[in-house]
Formats: C-alpha cells, sequence, structure tokens
C-alpha cells in the first residue's frame, strides 16, 4: 500500500497541476478575448428610394427586393438600418446612420434612366450637411502644398460599401451592346455611374450593382428575387 505520505504528495501534485491548467486557461481567454471583440457586428443601411406614382407604380417590386436584403442580412447577424425616403427622415439621423454603417444598399427603381428625384434631394441634404459637419470628408482631396493629390480623394468613409440595386424597364441585351441607340455599348453599371459617384468620393468602395431588367415584360422575376440573396452573398464575401 502507498504511505500516507506518497499519497499526499500526489495530491498536491494533482492540485498543482489543476490550478496551472485553469490559470493557463484564463490566460488564454484573456488573450482570445480582444479577438472576439474585434469580429463585432456590422451594420448595413438599406435605403428604399421608390417614389409612388398611384395606379402606376406602387413599390411593391422594389419593396420585394428590399425585403429579401433585409432577410438575409439579418440572417448573418447584421445591425439592420433603415430608411423609407418617400416616409420622410432627419438629415442628421441619416449622416449618423451612414456612420454607422458598414454597407449601404439603395434599392430604387430606374425612372426616366435615373432615380426618382426623392432619392437626389436626400443625398443633397445628408451629404452637404456630413460635409458642413466633416463627417464624410474633409474636403475634395486637393491640396495647394501637395499637387499631386487628386480631386474626390477627401473621403472619411474608406472600408465601407455600396450597393445599387434597381428595377428598371430596359432589357438586358440593350446594355453591352455597341449597336445600342440609348446606351451605345456601356453596361449597366456605366449607365448608373453617378448614382454611386457621390459615394465613391467620400471613400466607399461602390460595388456592381444589382439590375433586375423589363420589369415589365420579365418572365424571370419570381428566379430574381430568389437569386437576390445569393448575390448579396457573392458579392459581399459573406
Amino acid at each position: 500500500m502507498p504511505s500516507l505520505k506518497h499519497t499526499t504528495m500526489k495530491s498536491r501534485i494533482f492540485i498543482a497541476m489543476v490550478t496551472l491548467l485553469l490559470a493557463f486557461g484564463t490566460k488564454i481567454n484573456a488573450q482570445t478575448k480582444p479577438a472576439r471583440d474585434a469580429v463585432k457586428q456590422k451594420t448595413v443601411l438599406l435605403l428604399n428610394a421608390h417614389l409612388t406614382y398611384k395606379g402606376f407604380s406602387e413599390g411593391k417590386l422594389n419593396k420585394a427586393f428590399y425585403d429579401k436584403a433585409k432577410e438575409f442580412f439579418l440572417s448573418q447577424n447584421f445591425k439592420v438600418l433603415e430608411t423609407k425616403i418617400e416616409d420622410g427622415y432627419n438629415v442628421e439621423e441619416e449622416v449618423e446612420k451612414h456612420m454607422q454603417a458598414d454597407i449601404i444598399v439603395l434599392q430604387t427603381p430606374v425612372n426616366w434612366e435615373n432615380t426618382p428625384w426623392i432619392y437626389k434631394k436626400y443625398v443633397d441634404e445628408v451629404f452637404t450637411h456630413a460635409m458642413f459637419s466633416q463627417k464624410f470628408l474633409t474636403g475634395d482631396g486637393r491640396s495647394e502644398i501637395d499637387p499631386t493629390k487628386q480631386y474626390g480623394t477627401g473621403g472619411k468613409m474608406y472600408g465601407k460599401k455600396f450597393l445599387l440595386s434597381t428595377t428598371w424597364n430596359a432589357p438586358e441585351e440593350s446594355f453591352n451592346n455597341p449597336k445600342n441607340l440609348t446606351w451605345k455599348g456601356k453596361s449597366a453599371d456605366d449607365a448608373l455611374f453617378n448614382i454611386g459617384a457621390n459615394y465613391s468620393f467620400v471613400g466607399f468602395e461602390v460595388l456592381p450593382g444589382h439590375y433586375c431588367y423589363d420589369v415589365f415584360h420579365n418572365k424571370h422575376i419570381k428566379e430574381d428575387l430568389e437569386s437576390y440573396p445569393k448575390y448579396l452573398k457573392k458579392v459581399f464575401g459573406l
């Protein structure tokens, strides 16, 4: 039989090992906590720029894409901020939403080859307010001291991403077609470049847009809606 002294020694060694393991585990948790904290919940701002025309354009299709995006980002554990421009907004609150957001998704119909006018008004008000407060940018990027600095490099929103999602009557085959008299070989992204230009100006990365074409004749709208989350997953690398 082992002696009492030998048994006591083994107990002390066991207790020492358990204490060491607990201390080591605590140290690992302390070291990994900053890493866990660094992976913070991301935020997306969803903008709906639809303007209602009773009996002609009620906004159901744009709402459907908007809702698909909201559902997708919630499933990815994003914090979702929302603005339906037609319902009104507070300019200062919209500036703060942009500051919080990692991603902006603009859902809009294309009316006369552009967004509805309410979106341009929204941009003018929100971006001008942010210009004066210098929250989005410090200036246009140029410098009298350093003439190599380019126009459009004064933004403070680098690291954020902007995506345009549209519905429009133009058929897909009218783009990237040099024979098309309207677009003259331009892509859909080229045709709507101006919509994302203000975001690029303040530092956002403008991603390739998502387009639902030929909405009055499109027989594949259901499929376009179903595939939209896959596009979001791919374009944002989620």
